[in-house]
């Protein structure tokens, strides 16, 4: 008896509790009943920036990236498209409107950028309506917080020496973490590169080259993961040398040593070393990284996410990169709204790697004032915690924006 008295208490307690909290929900409209009434956009630099709005004064927010110069009218076109359905069958849209752009480049370049931030907008709006992380929508998660490589952003120096590739990555280490680096390649301004147009390194670069990254693998030590980028400004004679000269580094990668177009050459080169290959963040939609796969042209896959076509079609690469063993490492190069964006699926993919991070996080206050988030510290120890918030978790600031906004480009108007 009085074990049942007790159950009816908790019950009763439990009921009233629940019921509490159902008042004090606000109450709109269903979520089924929620349709998209506006879409907007802003750029700043290299991003686009989208806001899809609903009639029950619910926004999404999504990015993109690189292929979004000159392409307002080209959201303001797909927000025409938007208006009046509702958000939820995202992948429904994204496919209608990738088909509808069969003949205006629907395959890569711009088209692409922008229906990925459209695509991510809409998981944003989809999981704050229904009270849900993206990565939930997703599927649900592996792991509850990703690692990221810090790109050192050295590039910035006119033409480092081997000691300022060793400085920039022993600081980043000390000054904020990081176990994983990333260090680039290309130098324009190296003298001894035959000429700017010329894709073949001549002795002198290979020196230099080989020369920089010791000097970071001397100054970090062989537990601190190495990556390294060409940018794909070399050729096939170039890439099968310098793969073979840093073996004895032990590079987490060497990201596209050629140009993306040709992936034969990508399946020579990995098969002649035994440094990995990486490559992707030139590679638009799932099905330009099937035969990369096929053939084992890269020994890792990097789309960006926020030019790829967004959310579930990273989530669709790194499952199809799954399928042949191949990790996932996503690059990364938008503000704070797009790493979390990009997080959201690295913890739902169980191939996930890696994820870029960039050192302007640290180092250019922009990046803190153009969103909101309500944890300090973005990153911690070389991870970062998923946002179990409603949606992607992080917001943006369009008042602070309008400070960094592109020029005679209309922001979120």
């Amino acid at each position: 008896m009085a074990g049942a008295l007790g159950f009816a208490g908790i019950s009763e307690t439990f009921g009233k509790n629940f019921t509490n909290a159902i008042d004090a929900h606000p109450k709109l409209s269903a979520p089924s009943d929620l349709k998209i009434t506006d879409v907007k956009c802003g750029y700043i630099g290299g991003s686009l920036f989208v806001k899809i709005y609903s009639d029950q004064d619910i926004y999404g927010c999504g990015e993109g990236v690189d292929a979004i110069r000159g392409t307002y009218h080209m959201v303001m076109g797909m927000g025409r498209f938007l208006k009046g359905q509702s958000p939820f069958a995202i992948h429904k849209i994204f496919e209608q409107m990738r088909r509808a752009g069969h003949f205006g480049g629907a395959q890569s370049g711009m088209y692409v950028a922008v229906l990925s931030a459209i695509e991510t907008a809409l998981w944003d709006l989809t999981g704050k309506a229904l009270g849900l992380p993206v990565y939930q929508l997703l599927g649900g998660k592996f792991r509850d917080r990703i690692r990221v490589y810090c790109d050192t952003a050295l590039y910035r120096v006119q033409f480092p020496s081997p000691e300022d590739f060793a400085s920039a990555a022993t600081e980043a280490i000390k000054n904020w973490g990081f176990n994983a680096l990333k260090f680039d390649l290309d130098y324009v301004s190296d003298p001894d590169k035959y000429d700017r147009y010329n894709w073949t390194a001549s002795p002198g670069e290979i020196s230099r080259m080989y020369n920089q990254l010791a000097a970071v693998r001397e100054a970090v030590g062989p537990k601190i993961d190495l990556c390294v980028d060409m940018h794909g400004r070399y050729d096939f004679p170039t890439a099968q040398a310098i793969a073979k000269k840093v073996e004895p580094l032990n590079l987490t990668w060497l990201e596209e040593p050629v140009p993306a177009e040709n992936v034969d050459a990508y399946r020579r080169i990995a098969d002649e070393t035994n440094t990995p290959i990486s490559a992707g963040e030139n590679i638009y939609l799932a099905y330009g990284f099937r035969r990369l796969l096929e053939i084992g042209g890269v020994d890792i896959v990097m789309p960006d996410l926020q030019k790829c076509g967004g959310l579930g079609e990273g989530q669709r690469i790194a499952n199809l990169a799954n399928l042949y063993y191949v990790p996932f490492s996503p690059h990364m190069v938008a503000s704070f709204l797009g790493a979390m964006a990009c997080a959201h699926v690295c913890v739902t993919v169980p191939n996930f790697h890696l994820m870029e991070w960039q050192s302007y996080f640290h180092t250019n206050p922009m990046y803190k004032e153009i969103v909101t988030y309500d944890e300090e510290d973005w990153v911690k120890d070389s991870f970062i915690k998923v946002s179990e918030k409603p949606g992607i978790g992080v917001d943006i600031n369009e008042e602070a924006m309008k400070k960094y906004a592109t020029p005679g480009v209309p922001l979120f108007e």
